[in-house]
């Protein structure tokens, strides 16, 4: 089912925190192909054990594109590979990768997480081809496929290996400063902040844990229908990239607002923070202020991360941004109402009224549809498996490298037919 790796020359830049690319390019390796790994810091050089294809960049960000170019030229790559495409680094080599003809190879976290990855090429979430799909082209892709796909268990899977992950990698980071200077995240924290964060949220998981476990008791046996609202995090590329705001303030400001003109008296609202969420922005002092200002004090509930699953249960709609857990509203039949742009906003899934008639009678979504549309990012970019536990990693690796080195991306392959079929009953025993 797929082609082979000789006379493929893969270069990586910046992978998902842990081993999972250092893993990934050994087994290409295995089939044949070469493989280099481009570090922009002691982070990345860390969890990258060849020291043979690995190669430092040092420069400033200015640098990179004339280094990005001679580096594709002097190795004669015909594949790079990323995780996320919209950070600077990424986004400046897509741009030129394609204008050279080289297959871009892009890794997010799933878009039906936990027990899936996202693999895609030349772009994802915003820039995902799923955009450009309709339902119906879905629905007929899937028209020769006759076998029934399970559902992910209602939680995220591997976040303390996550946090853990991405705590020691940014300690990597900060103690190896002095050997890649010119290194800027790409988020507007520095390193040392990054880092500090990670701890304090590793530190506080039993605080936190308790706190959510009372909240959602509170609601769960109040006996008030409520509205749910995801909250993504501020800086994630989501947010900030394929969204109309820039700040968590103005969406939170949008939501209470319509909540407090159109919900009728007896409802409640429910904001739900990320699971990563790690205090850089001051999310429930901002979600309280706001309740006070529209006198719906006693109607607002705050939630701590947390299994989404057991606040979806009791619903009666849900709002976000663009978030990717919007597909287990989906997967109810819940009404949902975005703002951003989503591989899911499809005219079939999401309403269309404004926010203060959502509140009012929300419309929902087309259940079957969305069926289909599930089944079709199962059998495409939605791979089994996951970058931050060895359990989840091993489940990737095995059909991920296959998908890779086909000539099709995992969209044309289940359009002509050459598709791997999936493995998957067993990740939700």
């Amino acid at each position: 089912m797929s082609d082979s790796g000789q006379h493929r020359r893969f270069l990586f830049l910046q992978g998902p925190h842990g081993p999972y690319f250092h893993r990934l390019g050994k087994m290409l390796r295995s089939a044949g192909a070469q493989v280099w790994r481009v570090g922009y810091n002691r982070g990345d050089r860390a969890f990258w054990r060849n020291d043979d294809s690995y190669i430092g960049f040092k420069g400033t960000l200015q640098d990179w594109p004339l280094a990005f170019r001679t580096l594709i030229e002097q190795k004669q790559i015909t594949d790079i590979v990323l995780y996320g495409d919209t950070r600077p680094i990424h986004a400046i080599a897509v741009q030129a990768a394609r204008a050279a003809g080289i297959t871009v190879h892009v890794f997010e976290e799933g878009y039906l997480r936990p027990y899936w990855i996202s693999y895609e090429r030349g772009g994802s979430n915003g820039n995902s081809r799923l955009m450009q799909m309709s339902v119906p082209q879905m629905q007929k892709a899937l028209e020769a496929l006759d076998m029934e796909l399970p559902d992910a268990p209602a939680r995220w899977g591997d976040m303390r290996q996550h946090m853990f992950w991405g705590a020691l990698y940014h300690w990597f980071v900060l103690i190896g400063f002095w050997g890649y200077r010119n290194f800027r995240p790409h988020r507007t924290l520095s390193v040392g902040q990054e880092f500090w964060l990670y701890v304090k949220r590793l530190g506080l998981l039993p605080l936190h844990r308790w706190e959510r476990i009372a909240a959602t008791f509170r609601i769960k046996h109040g006996g008030f229908p409520y509205h749910l609202v995801l909250l993504q995090l501020e800086h994630d590329s989501s947010f900030q990239m394929h969204s109309p705001f820039k700040t968590m303030a103005e969406f939170l400001t949008l939501v209470m607002e319509g909540f407090a003109k159109g919900a009728a008296s007896h409802h409640h609202i429910v904001f739900k923070a990320h699971p990563l969420e790690d205090g850089r922005v001051p999310v429930a002092r901002e979600i309280k202020r706001l309740a006070k200002l529209h006198g719906v004090e006693a109607r607002v509930h705050f939630v701590r991360g947390g299994k989404l699953a057991a606040l979806l249960n009791h619903a009666r709609s849900a709002v976000t941004v663009n978030s990717t857990a919007a597909q287990q509203v989906l997967w109810r039949g819940l009404p949902l109402k975005t703002f951003g742009a989503a591989v899911y906003a499809k005219p079939e899934f999401v309403s269309t009224q404004s926010l203060k008639d959502f509140f009012t009678l929300p419309t929902r979504p087309d259940s079957r549809a969305y069926r289909d549309y599930r089944h079709y990012l199962l059998e495409t970019s939605q791979v089994p498996g996951g970058f931050y536990s060895s359990r989840g990693r091993r489940e990737l690796l095995r059909q991920v490298v296959d998908m890779m080195l086909q000539s099709e991306d995992p969209y044309d392959a289940l359009t002509s037919g050459k598709a791997a079929p999936r493995q998957q009953l067993h990740l939700v025993k």
